[in-house]
This record gives structure tokens, C-alpha cells and sequence, in this order.
């Protein structure tokens, strides 16, 4: 019975964690934070690392908190949750929409369009105001409707 309820623990936390990309990225990066998330709107560096990747290392930091303390029961599948939502924030956001390592290009499925147009809108933008599409694995219903 534990194992299943590290399970729901683990995935409850993956999903949460996309509430919290979505209000960090709003309300911390698009807010007091704009100065480190700035340069991934406007590329104006010839660098690969961006100040905006610091958010992802803070993240990495809490999920490696989370597997060091193991003082209750389920700090490890917490920990784990929030490092497979940075895995997969990492395949999808960095490497699948921004190519900053060339694969997945020919990806045509319709949620994998959905992800990219509702990116695409959010990029739109280029400053901290008038932005949309703030999370990253569940873009509004609107950007999965099949478009060609």
C-alpha cells in the first residue's frame, strides 16, 4: 500500500508542479524577476546559457533538498515529482520548442502542436506585460483544437 501512495504522491506533485511553473513564470519572472527572465524573450546574448535558467537550477535545489531531508515519509517522491517536471520541462520547453539541442524537430502530433502554438503566442510579447500562456505541459484548450 505505500508504494501506491508514493505513487499518487509523485504524480500529485508532478501536477502541481505545473501550477507553480505556470504562477512562477506570471507572477515572478513576467514580475520582480524580470531581470533574470529577459533574455530568454529577447535573445540579445550569443551565450547558450541564458539568466533565465537560473529558475530551473532553483527548482533543481528544492527537488534536491526534498531527497536529502527525508524526514517524513514522502519527502523522496516530493523530491522526485519536482525533478520529473524538471525533466520534462527540460525536454519540452528547451529542447523540443527552443531546440537548444536539435531533436524532436519533426514532432507533428497535435498536442505537440498545441504546446508550440501556445509558446509561440506566449513569445509573442517581448516585454514583462500583455504576455499569455504561462504554464508549459497544459496550454489552453484553444491551442490543442487541430489546426494545420
Amino acid at each position: 500500500m505505500d508504494i501506491l501512495i508514493w505513487i499518487v504522491v509523485f504524480i500529485a506533485t508532478f501536477l502541481g508542479m505545473e501550477f507553480m511553473a505556470w504562477f512562477t513564470h506570471k507572477y515572478v519572472m513576467h514580475g520582480f524577476l524580470w531581470v533574470l527572465h529577459k533574455d530568454h524573450h529577447f535573445k540579445d546574448h550569443k551565450s547558450w546559457w541564458e539568466r533565465n535558467d537560473l529558475f530551473f537550477v532553483f527548482y533543481a535545489v528544492v527537488s534536491m533538498y526534498f531527497f536529502m531531508i527525508a524526514e517524513f515519509q514522502f519527502a523522496v517522491a516530493i523530491g522526485a515529482g519536482i525533478a520529473g517536471y524538471g525533466l520534462a520541462y527540460f525536454l519540452v520547453h528547451d529542447i523540443f520548442i527552443h531546440q537548444r539541442f536539435k531533436l524532436f524537430r519533426k514532432a507533428n502530433h497535435w498536442y505537440a502542436k498545441g504546446i508550440r502554438r501556445a509558446h509561440k503566442i506566449h513569445h509573442k510579447h517581448l516585454g514583462k506585460e500583455d504576455s499569455e500562456c504561462f504554464g508549459m505541459l497544459i496550454p489552453p484548450l484553444k491551442f490543442l483544437k487541430n489546426k494545420k
